[in-house]
């Protein structure tokens, strides 16, 4: 214990403990750095706000997208309405609430009607 001591009190030591925090600290940095970007390889996303005009054309841009979407959906099951087949609701094409509902599960529907006969309810999200 006396040796080391000794040994840290010294010049040599103690530039050799310099040398040391510095590494340890650049790997801690280093290791953090890579816990922050996760698992999936996103990142941290940094938004800026935007001004009146760019908002706009943006927000017009997506709402365009997201009415595309629901008439792709339509289109491509002829459907307007779907619910979970391990579940007690439905949705209609195009609610953002039954978005995450997964395909191999959805059971669709052409009325209203035809879906609270089988059984579900509208969900509260898309009234």
């Amino acid at each position: 214990m006396g040796k080391i001591k000794q040994f840290a009190e010294s010049e040599r030591g103690k530039d050799i403990l310099v040398v040391l925090i510095v590494i340890l600290v650049g790997l801690a940095s280093f290791e953090l750095g890579r816990l922050s970007k996760g698992n999936d390889g996103s990142g941290i996303k940094i938004e800026y706000p935007i001004q009146n005009q760019e908002a706009s054309v943006i927000s017009q841009a997506s709402h365009s997208s997201v009415l595309q979407k629901t008439e792709i959906e339509k289109n491509s099951t002829g459907k307007k309405f779907f619910a979970s087949s391990r579940g007690s609701k439905y949705y209609p094409v195009g609610c953002e609430a039954g978005k995450n509902l997964k395909q191999e599960n959805r059971v669709y529907f052409n009325t209203r009607e035809e879906a609270e006969k089988a059984g579900y309810e509208l969900s509260a999200s898309c009234r």
